[in-house]
């Protein structure tokens, strides 16, 4: 895409054609902010609803903190619950007042709220919740044009080309207007440069513009133009759906996703199974299996990916099932104890891998260690707060009906974005 030279917004540098004097970096305190409300009217506490297997908020806290630009993170909230994911995710949280808690209460007055409880802080980064394919090369770039290039505040935009026109109430014997195009010469798309309209992806600010001036854009103002891909807002129930499809194509990942898996582990109890146990009435104790589930394995198998299934020696049940799965699908099986990277990390080091090459799905605490170290990592719909805080990703499906095979189709779509190497497409700024 042809490059396009930003301009300047609402500054008297811009009538007189000169550019912003460049500013040294300097020492200022660079913050970012999510603004995280627990009273979400469109969609019930949305800001940690499961988006592709990731807390929404966890997409924007993930791309802030890989960009290594910011002294602090924070999340501000008045909810419980998003609090505790904030703090998962290795946020500060700012606990908001009831006085901005409110539905009336505006993104200024919560910012003005925070900034005059941290004065360490200079420049602020609002990051919307709402745009999981953030990556950190936006922020970088964005806070590189106030911290390289002098400007007081810079916000994110996205070109459109959508014709619009007036709008007419019915009844009223008006007739509609163009408001952005002459229909004598109606151009065609190529043709024509579109529009600059804000995507809400982000907006910095300085200090003195928010306490000083009451603005959150001001000053040597400026946008940062992000791609339409990458341009994604979810208000309603609605957009969920298609922003999942978005950020498993175009959302950022993280810095360790590894370009193949090679091995997987898989607990048997709780993952492959439901957790709970029939009796029969002669006292038999059983269990079920999905197939749907099997066949996630098989799918691995076929990509060359090892499966080794994980049991308990205090669980007999699930041992008995492992071993007839072995026997179906040619899987290894192996016994673990509360500390499951003990019987792991010598398989790992025997097979001459990093964990980066691993794939881990667990269930409950004794997992967490492997969740957090393995490259890739799930845990069904349905386990407990402190393994989905661990994993990369939370299954849609409980244990037992299917999370097995999500995971895997997971596994195999992060294999096959790397082997692809699909190019982020940027636009050219060499010339900004």
């Amino acid at each position: 895409m042809a490059s396009r030279k930003r301009r300047l917004v609402g500054d008297s540098s811009e009538q007189d054609g000169l550019q912003p004097s460049c500013k040294k970096p300097g020492k200022r305190h660079v913050a970012a902010l999510i603004l995280a409300r627990g009273g979400s009217k469109g969609i019930p506490l949305k800001n940690i609803k499961m988006l592709a297997g990731v807390p929404l908020l966890g997409w924007v806290l993930r791309a802030a903190v890989d960009s290594d630009m910011f002294d602090s993170i924070w999340v501000s909230t008045d909810h419980d619950d998003i609090e505790k994911v904030a703090k998962a995710w290795n946020a500060k949280v700012h606990r908001r007042s009831p006085e901005v808690s409110k539905d009336s209460s505006t993104s200024l007055e919560t910012i003005q709220e925070f900034v005059k409880l941290n004065p360490e802080v200079d420049v602020i980064c609002n990051i919307q919740a709402t745009a999981p394919c953030l990556h950190p090369y936006h922020v970088k770039e964005a806070l590189e044009m106030i911290t390289q290039q002098g400007f007081d505040s810079v916000f994110s935009v996205v070109r459109r080309h959508q014709f619009r026109w007036q709008e007419v109430k019915k009844g009223s014997g008006e007739f509609t207007k163009p408001l952005n195009l002459d229909p004598v010469n109606r151009p065609r798309r190529q043709d024509w440069d579109g529009e600059l309209c804000e995507n809400g992806s982000f907006y910095f600010t300085t200090r003195d513009l928010i306490v000083n001036q009451g603005l959150l854009q001001g000053g040597k103002l400026c946008y940062y133009e992000m791609l339409p891909e990458y341009s994604v807002d979810i208000d309603v129930d609605i957009d969920w759906p298609v922003a999942e499809q978005r950020v498993l194509r175009y959302g950022y990942f993280g810095r360790d996703i590894p370009e193949v898996v090679r091995l997987m582990f898989c607990k048997v109890s709780g993952c492959l199974t439901e957790g709970r146990i029939f009796l029969s009435l002669s006292g038999e104790e059983m269990v079920s299996i999905n197939t749907r589930d099997t066949m996630g394995i098989r799918m691995l198998q076929e990509e060359e990916v090892e499966v080794v299934l994980l049991t308990s020696i205090e669980d007999p049940v699930a041992q008995a099932l492992a071993d007839k799965l072995a026997k179906r699908t040619g899987c290894k099986v192996l016994q673990v104890g509360m500390e499951p990277m003990d019987a792991l990390n010598p398989m790992v080091e025997q097979r001459k891998l990093n964990w980066k090459d691993v794939a881990y799905m667990g269930t409950d605490k004794p997992d967490v260690k492997c969740l957090n170290l393995a490259g890739l990592s799930a845990v069904p719909g349905d386990a407990p707060v402190v393994a989905i805080n661990a994993a990369k990703y939370t299954c849609h499906s409980i244990g037992g009906k299917g999370a097995m095979r999500e995971f895997a189709e997971h596994i195999l779509l992060q294999k096959q974005k790397a082997k692809s190497q699909i190019s982020q497409d940027r636009i050219d700024r060499s010339s900004f």
